[in-house]
């Protein structure tokens, strides 16, 4: 299945949806009445007495389906002769591996990437051995360990948004969404370290700047004037 329209198709793919009735829907619907209080510290934090496996596969799916839609705003300028190889910056470029059908990294546009990319995440996601969506079922024990590899991996998508398209975003008046995504993001990479520092580099001051503005008790407000003096040149 692919992703976003390599043929001329240019709409993102229909989100992931987790069958109601369910676990993992319970927490859903938790997790949203969460976000809506506007507090994203308190809002990644496990629920007091849930399994933290069920946690990390709601929250899986949404930043799947929050990526996706997002990407989904800049695919018409996100193409191989605008972006020939998936990067974030100069310093750093990104290669296609899967183990599977690219057994050794090999390079492609970033557009190429981001279809590989949710392609590979979404054939996770709907696999029942993976991330169960039945009560009773247990999940692998290589779970954390595939989430944090996912997790990685769409972390490359918002930095590249931020490098290569963040003028675009703020003209199609999408700056907002993509901010407040990308705080929610890194609170909860951060709360259940599911990446490692090295990978966050790309957009490692813009992190900081977040992170620290937060701890310092200043409103949960995303510094617009460092987004634009760095992304926007």
């Amino acid at each position: 299945m692919s992703f976003f329209g390599l043929k001329g198709n240019k709409t993102f793919k229909p989100k992931r949806n987790i069958p109601e009735g369910t676990k993992q829907y319970q927490l859903k619907k938790y997790a949203e009445a969460t976000l809506g209080s506007g507090n994203l510290r308190l809002a990644v934090s496990l629920p007091e007495g849930e399994d933290m496996n069920e946690w990390l596969a709601v929250n899986t799916v949404d930043f799947f389906n929050q990526i996706n839609m997002l990407y989904g705003t800049i695919t018409e300028f996100c193409t191989p002769s605008e972006c020939p190889v998936m990067s974030a910056g100069p310093k750093y470029e990104y290669h296609w591996c899967d183990g599977v059908q690219f057994k050794k990294p090999v390079k492609v546009s970033a557009p190429e990437y981001v279809d590989y990319l949710m392609t590979w995440v979404q054939a996770q996601l709907d696999d029942e051995a993976i991330f169960p969506s039945k009560i009773g079922v247990p999940f692998p024990k290589s779970f954390p360990g595939i989430v944090k590899n996912i997790f990685k991996r769409l972390f490359r998508v918002y930095a590249h948004i931020y490098h290569a398209h963040f003028p675009k975003i703020v003209a199609l008046g999408e700056e907002a969404h993509l901010n407040t995504s990308f705080k929610h993001f890194v609170f909860f990479v951060q709360e259940f370290a599911l990446i490692d520092k090295k990978e966050l580099a790309p957009l490692e001051e813009l992190i900081k700047t977040l992170t620290n503005e937060n701890r310092a008790g200043a409103p949960e407000l995303f510094p617009k004037e460092v987004l634009r003096e760095r992304y926007t040149k």
